[in-house]
């Protein structure tokens, strides 16, 4: 099992930055390749970004690339997400995703075997 925690949501207007983070605990971590996806009200949810275990191959949406950056810290089991440039269309429950395959940087969510609960992002215009 994988325990998985997100922080750092919160309420920022457009243009503004926030970093989100996820501890893991359970595995060993630098054995999870981990994503970030969000739930905007009323949509499907959607990939924002991967990273392998070791954190040598990232994945983005095409909607963040250039404004998120996906890192990870092994030594602290914890992945982050950090959003710059933040838009309206940002606005959604960002979700903490682990996957058994520290080589494959999945987009599906049916490739991730772990969930967090989510953290709340909310961009005003």
């Amino acid at each position: 099992q994988v325990q998985l925690v997100e922080s750092g949501g919160g309420l920022v207007q457009a243009g503004d930055s926030l970093r989100l983070s996820c501890a893991a605990s359970g595995r060993t971590f630098s054995r999870l390749t981990m994503g970030w996806f969000r739930q905007a009200p009323g949509k499907e949810r959607e990939f924002v970004a991967a990273v392998s275990g070791s954190g040598g191959s990232r994945a983005y949406a095409d909607s963040v690339k250039g404004r998120f950056t996906i890192s990870r810290d092994n030594a602290k089991n914890t992945v982050y997400l950090q959003m710059n440039n933040l838009k309206p269309e940002d606005t959604a429950v960002y979700y903490c995703a682990a996957r058994l395959a520290p080589f494959l940087v999945g987009m599906l969510e049916n490739e991730y075997d772990y969930w967090g609960q989510g953290t709340q992002v909310t961009v005003s215009s």
